[in-house]
């Protein structure tokens, strides 16, 4: 009860001081002068101050008005419309690719080399490597593959640049002169690379219409691997271009080329749609027995038995598209007897000193031979064609070779020991043949025996004499 007296007190007493304050007609007088009238004063104040007290609000309105300001607060730091909500990354917890985009910044500004322009994906590899050399590493490689693609873009636009500068100025010249780009002063006649595409497009649509066809069987496809395919389509572009570049180019034929099959694939993927539609060429899906008469055909295999001595400018040869690395012999001629087809072989063996190496061609060679033979005759000249490395030279050289006589140089006696040098060419100041024994078509080995023995001759001559004027 004292306690609460003392509270009521203390409370009373503020309160009316309050409302003092508050009021300007309430006056205290000096000390030790109260009166009636500023007793009842205080009183009433007092009273006044009292029923404040009992009015003021309890516990449960204090929490109650703490929820409300509590809620105003929060509708107040709620964002506007349009404005993003606070993420975790403004109170401090950043996400895996903004703590590698700080860290990409952060190295730049320490002059390390990482790339200027970074993307998401290579963000997110970049957070998942664990070592700060790791992503050192990883930066540094996307910095210097930046460069390159930098320096590339900046060679194409130089080179488009100066393609344009050009273009300019021959435009210049052209509303100057109006006529062709300025010719140097030669005394030879200039081609024009469109002139002679023409030419050689117009020599090739000659050959599909009065031409000597040459088919290529294509139904090879499952004896070959992924890379001998390859290998087989390169060899037929060459083959297209050396046939297109001829003075009078066969007519080809793709036979046995199933849609959207390897072969049709990979030279789609070679040539493209359009240039494949335009190419002057005779593709087809058909049998080759089914395009030309079967007693015209010829297939041309390296296994076969018969020889082609003579180009015949009536039949039409046949060839098999395929890249045999492992050497499947036989295949072809199998082919061929199966359709029952007459075959042949190129004449290697009779024209050349075969060395080293199978006696199956590419296509691009096959084709040149081909060619040659056909506008030659000589099979000679075609089988230059064949890659030096598989024979040692034709037979005909070999016999000429042979057929030189064999010289040998030898030193006076008197000049200590005499050297033997052999050598097939003539020299200019040529030594005194060696004696013959009677025969003028001596091989080498019996050449090379009569100079030994002379030699032996020469000395025992010269020991004898030097013996004889020891004696004396």
């Amino acid at each position: 009860m004292l306690l609460l007296r003392l509270l009521l007190r203390r409370s009373c007493c503020c309160s009316l001081a309050s409302t003092a304050v508050k009021s300007p007609h309430v006056r205290f007088p000096p000390r030790g002068c109260l009166t009636s009238t500023h007793s009842f004063a205080l009183k009433r104040a007092l009273s006044t101050s009292w029923t404040l007290m009992t009015n003021a609000p309890g516990p449960q309105d204090l929490d109650v008005w703490k929820s409300v300001m509590r809620s105003q607060a929060l509708q107040e730091e709620k964002p506007e419309d349009g404005e993003e909500e606070p993420t975790p990354e403004s109170e401090g917890e950043l996400s895996p690719l903004e703590s590698s985009r700080r860290l990409v910044e952060t190295w730049r500004l320490a002059g390390k080399l990482v790339p200027e322009k970074i993307t998401d994906v290579e963000l997110e590899t970049l957070a998942e490597l664990g070592t700060k050399s790791s992503k050192r590493k990883y930066l540094k490689y996307l910095a210097i593959k930046e460069g390159h693609k930098k320096a590339n873009r900046e060679k194409k636009e130089r080179k488009r640049a100066e393609k344009l500068a050009e273009k300019q100025t021959e435009q210049d010249d052209e509303g100057e002169e109006e006529s062709e780009p300025k010719l140097r002063n030669t005394y030879l006649m200039h081609f024009w690379s469109r002139s002679m595409d023409r030419l050689m497009g117009w020599r090739v649509a000659q050959a599909m219409r009065f031409g000597q066809p040459l088919v290529y069987d294509m139904s090879y496809e499952q004896h070959m691997s992924r890379q001998e395919m390859e290998n087989t389509i390169s060899q037929l572009l060459e083959t297209e271009g050396w046939n297109r570049r001829a003075a009078e180019p066969f007519h080809l034929h793709f036979c046995n080329l199933q849609p959207n099959g390897a072969y049709h694939r990979e030279l789609l993927k070679r040539y493209s749609q359009e240039t494949w539609d335009r190419l002057l060429i005779t593709a087809t899906s058909q049998q080759h027995i089914e395009v030309f008469p079967q007693e015209s055909l010829v297939y041309l295999t390296a296994d076969s038995p018969n020889v082609l001595r003579t180009y015949d400018h009536s039949k039409v040869y046949i060839v098999g598209a395929m890249v045999d690395r492992s050497i499947q012999s036989g295949v072809s001629l199998a082919n061929a007897k199966r359709m029952k087809l007459a075959t042949a072989r190129l004449p290697l063996d009779e024209f050349l000193h075969w060395d080293s190496g199978a006696k199956n061609l590419t296509l691009d060679q096959m084709i040149r031979i081909l060619m040659t033979a056909k506008e030659t005759g000589s099979w000679e000249k075609a089988l230059e064609f064949v890659p030096k490395r598989k024979h040692t030279g034709f037979y005909h050289q070999r016999k000429e070779d042979c057929a030189q006589p064999v010289r040998a140089t030898c030193r006076h006696p008197d000049s200590g020991n005499g050297q033997l040098f052999m050598s097939k060419q003539r020299k200019k100041n040529p030594r005194p043949e060696i004696p013959s024994l009677g025969s003028e078509d001596i091989s080498g080995q019996t050449r090379l025996r009569t100079a030994l023995k002379s030699k032996l001759e020469s000395r025992s001559k010269v020991t004898n004499k030097k013996n004889w004027w020891d004696e004396e």
